[in-house]
């Protein structure tokens, strides 16, 4: 199984007005991949200013420290979208990894 983070806050980013925030995306980005990965994905809500573990402390001090857009979703250690991630490369990230989407 692969772990999908999605790093973020309540408030949203300042510079991210415009885009859902941490847990809307964190909600959609679950649904959709519950629907095309079954049980291989689980998608994971981190709040920045309560993490858990060092592991999730110390990302969520890169995020504050380099100001980046949150939602950060990260993925094997790698972040794979910034602000408004783009599905098509949470899916690249997945392939790279061996993840083949379900068949419906």
């Amino acid at each position: 199984m692969v772990e999908v983070l999605v790093y973020g806050a309540e408030q949203i980013c300042p510079s991210c007005v415009n885009f859902p925030s941490s847990q809307e995306t964190t909600t959609w980005l679950e649904a959709i991949m519950k629907r095309k990965y079954g049980e291989q994905v689980q998608v994971r809500y981190v709040d920045i200013f309560q993490p858990k573990g060092e592991e999730e402390t110390l990302f969520s001090q890169r995020v504050i420290e380099e100001d980046l857009w949150y939602p950060v979703v990260v993925i094997d250690g790698e972040i794979v979208g910034e602000g408004n991630p783009r599905i098509k490369d949470i899916q690249k990230k997945l392939a790279d990894l061996g993840l083949k989407e379900i068949s419906r």
